[in-house]
């Protein structure tokens, strides 16, 4: 699987905007409209809410996976957004969160879910993938560093 057949250029935001959790996955959800998805962005917040409820997605060293199962949803779907000054996402590690990466699948599936989140973890357990992905000006370039990393792990 890579993760950049289901993470299309336009689902990158190279700055994002908000300044808390709900605006955050808001913002990251709205990029599928934009990209010409049909999706129920306040039906996908409300399961991504749902899901931090569980525990925060916020995994630590400035990175948060939130991820949900939205119902008639067709296939598994992949956004990145980066902050450069960092967003409070009630993070493991308490610190805030620069690098996301929400992830949304159909409800009937598990396995490709559950390894799309597992490639994504292990791309960002990289630092220097993480330094990349930080440093990068444009949306495209962010695209191509995910591109690079995401081939090396195939």
């Amino acid at each position: 699987m890579n993760i950049t057949d289901l993470l299309r250029k336009e689902f990158v935001v190279e700055e994002l905007k908000s300044k808390t959790k709900k605006e955050v996955l808001f913002e990251l959800s709205e990029v599928f409209l934009q990209g010409g998805l049909n999706v129920d962005c306040d039906a996908m917040v409300e399961v991504l809410l749902e899901r931090e409820k569980l525990g925060s997605t916020g995994i630590g060293d400035g990175i948060a996976i939130p991820h949900g199962k939205l119902p008639g949803l067709e296939n598994l779907i992949v956004s990145f957004g980066r902050s450069k000054d960092g967003i409070d996402f009630d993070s493991l590690d308490g610190k805030p969160v620069h690098l996301f990466f929400l992830l949304m699948a159909p409800e009937n599936t598990a396995g490709q879910h559950l390894k799309a989140l597992a490639k994504i973890s292990r791309m960002l357990k990289e630092e220097s993938f993480r330094t990349g992905l930080m440093k990068e000006e444009t949306s495209d370039n962010i695209y191509t560093i995910i591109d690079i990393k995401d081939k090396e792990y195939i």
